[in-house]
């Protein structure tokens, strides 16, 4: 595991933070969590009365999918709202939750990254797309697993970043680059980005080394490091398969207790 060290950002000013919310859920690692936190979490504001929209950023779709999207019915995707040939409005669909709205994505958007090396403005895209949207209290954006344009067109639409961090071996590697990933992009593109939170997922209470991990990360982060932890869980690993969140698949089991806890939490850092 890499050598931790004192973290410098300071928590976001949350309580005056303008509406809507925009979170860039983010780590360049995959597998740590990314599309189930931005599922979960937009969920759980969804179910407890806000307006939520889930932008699906990365090609392989797994927030779509995890929101009972079936990827032969998407007509119209992200990839089609940043090459801007719709009006992002057009893409987005209804999910199963009151409230909560998705942007899907399917692998076409992998070609984006491509087709938007060469175009003008190409890190506004996403900004310019969601500026056209309305009536949501929180737009969650699910970042693919890497540092490349996709993910820089969601760090400047964001207002903040929360990265989801695995409870296991070299959980921090990486995690230096990523930082001043960020920094650049509130240096060059974003002075308002800020990292809102790092919230810790998968940890196995039978284990030593998910304990030593939890500590490494709160001294690393400070206050920045969420209180609520992410159990490694069946049911949580098994609600994208029914295209649900847990907390509408299986309320009372203790992935979707933690994803509410989460849920409160942050609405609790905003204000809410």
């Amino acid at each position: 595991m890499t050598e931790a060290g004192p973290f410098q950002q300071q928590p976001a000013e949350r309580a005056t933070q303008s509406l809507p919310v925009r979170v860039a859920i983010m780590n360049q690692k995959g597998g740590v969590g990314k599309s189930t936190t931005a599922v979960n979490l937009a969920a759980g504001l969804a179910l407890r009365g806000e307006r939520a929209l889930v932008v699906d950023l990365d090609p392989q779709g797994n927030a779509s999918s995890g929101l009972g999207v079936e990827r032969d019915d998407i007509k119209y995707s992200m990839y089609h709202a940043l090459t801007e040939e719709i009006d992002v409005n057009g893409v987005i669909q209804e999910t199963g939750v009151e409230g909560l709205h998705v942007a899907p994505a399917t692998i076409d958007l992998a070609g984006a990254e491509i087709e938007l090396v060469s175009a003008f403005s190409r890190e506004g895209r996403l900004h310019r797309a969601l500026e056209r949207t309305t009536g949501y209290d929180a737009i969650i954006i699910d970042c693919p697993p890497s540092l490349g344009l996709l993910t820089i067109n969601a760090l400047t639409a964001a207002t903040e970043v929360l990265i989801p961090i695995q409870c296991e071996y070299y959980a921090l590697e990486g995690l230096t680059q990523l930082l001043q990933n960020i920094g650049l992009v509130q240096r060059s593109l974003n002075s308002t980005l800020s990292i809102e939170g790092v919230v810790l997922t998968m940890f196995d209470s039978r284990t030593r080394l998910a304990a030593d991990v939890v500590r490494e990360v709160r001294e690393y982060f400070g206050a920045t490091a969420y209180d609520t932890v992410i159990p490694r869980a069946v049911r949580i690993s098994e609600a994208p398969s029914y295209g649900e969140p847990i907390e509408v698949l299986d309320p009372a089991s203790k992935g979707a207790i933690a994803y509410a806890d989460l849920t409160i939490e942050w609405r609790k850092r905003h204000g809410r």
